[in-house]
């Protein structure tokens, strides 16, 4: 039986050899990666450095000058439109506004963030003292008057407003007029962004007024408030 077992393989084994085998075809694809089949394009390390290098340079001893520059204009425009004179020891980083009348006292030693917006109508005056820091985006409106004591700081896109619009029949809301109550603001306060503070308000000595509060009632010295409207929180 092994013998005709070892027949039979011999057998298959020659048939399987007689079977052509399939030529290897010409028309198949060359094999090339992407990137070599792409046009390559020549580098300059080199001349990127030398253009950057200069103008870097460039850049650099000049910051200083053009910062400077920006703060003398924005100081000479700011001046230009009060009624009163602006201490020199101001600081104004960029631009400010001032609608109305002009009626805006500067302190000394101030710093002035750009953005800021200063109005006052009629009789109302805005007192700014000594070493106050007003972030960007501050408004401050006057029909009646606004203290803010030495020292404080107000955060930025803070709104502190004296006056509000009242309402008369047979007239609309733009025509009715407005109640104005100064507003005060003590020593040493800090006034988190975006807070509102509203017409007819005293802030005490060294209080903290959370961001996006809005103030309606007065805040003792030393008091945490905030929240709509803002409350003690401790």
């Amino acid at each position: 039986m092994e013998r005709n077992q070892r027949r039979t393989n011999l057998a298959t084994e020659a048939v399987v050899n007689l079977v052509p085998k399939p030529a290897p075809s010409t028309d198949a694809a060359p094999t090339l990666a992407i990137e070599d089949s792409l046009p390559q394009q020549p580098s300059r390390p080199g001349l990127k450095s030398a253009i950057v290098a200069p103008l870097r340079l460039l850049f650099r001893l000049t910051a200083r000058l053009s910062e400077s520059l920006r703060r003398i204009y924005s100081h000479a425009s700011l001046a230009a439109h009060l009624k009163t004179p602006l201490p020199s020891s101001v600081v104004v980083l960029g631009r400010a506004t001032v609608y109305g009348t002009g009626q805006v006292h500067f302190g000394n030693d101030i710093l002035l963030y750009p953005d800021l917006h200063l109005e006052t109508q009629a009789n109302g005056f805005i007192t700014i003292g000594d070493g106050v820091v007003i972030s960007r985006g501050v408004n401050l409106v006057a029909m009646a008057g606004i203290f803010i004591g030495a020292g404080s700081m107000i955060g930025e896109n803070t709104s502190i407003r004296d006056a509000n619009h009242i309402r008369e029949v047979g007239k609309p809301i733009r025509d009715a007029g407005h109640e104005a109550r100064v507003v005060t603001i003590g020593r040493e306060v800090w006034v988190g962004r975006g807070a509102a503070i509203l017409a007819g308000v005293t802030i005490g000595d060294k209080a903290t007024v959370g961001a996006n509060a809005v103030v309606t009632r007065d805040v003792p010295a030393g008091a945490v408030v905030g929240g709509v409207p803002a409350r003690p929180l401790r």
